[in-house]
């Protein structure tokens, strides 16, 4: 709601992130774009792939909805969105990788950042979001907290494959 959003901006958040409350209440995304800037809007979009179309979810992704992620996205961008998050639901958690296919349509479809979720279980799997899955960013659990890799090693692997990074911080002396 306006109120959460308020509140959370009022604890000191930059950002506020809407999923089903943007899917029921669109303009919601307006208002607080304009009332913040775009910048602070991000809407997470739940979505899995079903046959050729990506249905997007709700109530974390456990409510189907008529809505296709690619036109969603472009609907929360022309509402005020700043950047998409978009999760794959059906490979959240497995390690099998991101569904790049899925986030390149997105990554087509609008000018804001996209934001890669779910799948990640090799670091290459960075590398195929960042390239053929056209993502600005990725967001990655699993792969970091058991340990499989640390993020100053994914970020080399990254850079070393000419993928752009930002400055890897070195520990202060």
């Amino acid at each position: 709601s306006e109120e959460d959003a308020d509140a959370a901006v009022e604890a000191g958040a930059d950002k506020v992130s809407l999923n089903t409350a943007a899917l029921e209440h669109p303009s919601l995304l307006t208002t607080l774009a304009s009332r913040y800037g775009s910048q602070a809007v991000i809407v997470a979009i739940d979505a899995k792939r079903v046959g050729d179309r990506y249905p997007v979810f709700s109530h974390s992704g456990t409510r189907g909805t008529p809505r296709d992620a690619v036109e969603w996205a472009r609907e929360a961008a022309d509402r005020g969105a700043g950047e998409i998050l978009l999760t794959s639901i059906d490979r959240d958690g497995t390690r099998q990788g991101f569904q790049c296919e899925m986030t390149a349509a997105v990554s087509s479809a609008v000018s804001i950042p996209v934001i890669a979720s779910g799948g990640a279980g090799r670091i290459d799997d960075f590398v195929e979001v960042f390239t053929a899955g056209r993502a600005d960013a990725a967001l990655a659990a699993s792969i970091f907290h058991f340990g499989t890799h640390t993020v100053g090693e994914c970020k080399h692997y990254l850079a070393e494959r000419g993928v752009t990074v930002r400055p890897i911080a070195e520990p202060a002396a």
